[in-house]
């Protein structure tokens, strides 16, 4: 499985001018709700911020990959955004984000063996420099696509 096989096309934006974490986040949270990946997006942005608790979901270079498991999440699924702006965020590198790639997993088992293997699919991405620079450049759906090709 590629990381081009996960993506789907009407979970990505670009362009984005948020302007803080919660209004990245509750844009995705949406977006995930309005192609049915969720049944409740307050629901599921409630879990996404008891996980952040947890610990920091800002990789580096620009980059978080914050997640959630919630009884709220009908299938699993991955919303990403690219914001103009760099955003506070807690960040193993201290710096803000640009790039939120939001994972969306339900409760149980099996989904919590999915979402290990898609958190290792795209860290094996996130961790080349060439692709995040492409993401960080991306200006529509199918740049962010070419980037994880």
């Amino acid at each position: 499985m590629e990381v081009t096989d996960v993506i789907d096309k009407n979970l990505v934006l670009t362009g984005l001018t948020a302007r803080s974490k919660d209004e990245i986040l509750r844009k995705l949270c949406q977006l995930l709700e309005e192609q049915a990946y969720l049944d409740d997006a307050d629901s599921f942005l409630e879990d996404v911020y008891l996980r952040e608790k947890a610990g920091q979901t800002g990789i580096g270079n620009f980059v978080a990959i914050p997640h959630g498991k919630s009884e709220a999440v009908n299938k699993i699924g991955v919303a990403i955004a690219i914001n103009k702006y760099e955003i506070p965020w807690e960040s193993l590198d201290g710096k803000g984000v640009k790039v939120v790639i939001l994972f969306a997993v339900g409760n149980d088992t099996d989904n919590a063996q999915e979402h290990l293997k898609l958190l290792a699919l795209f860290a094996k991405k996130l961790g080349k420099d060439r692709v995040v620079e492409n993401l960080l450049a991306a200006q529509s759906v199918e740049d962010v696509v070419a980037a994880f090709a």
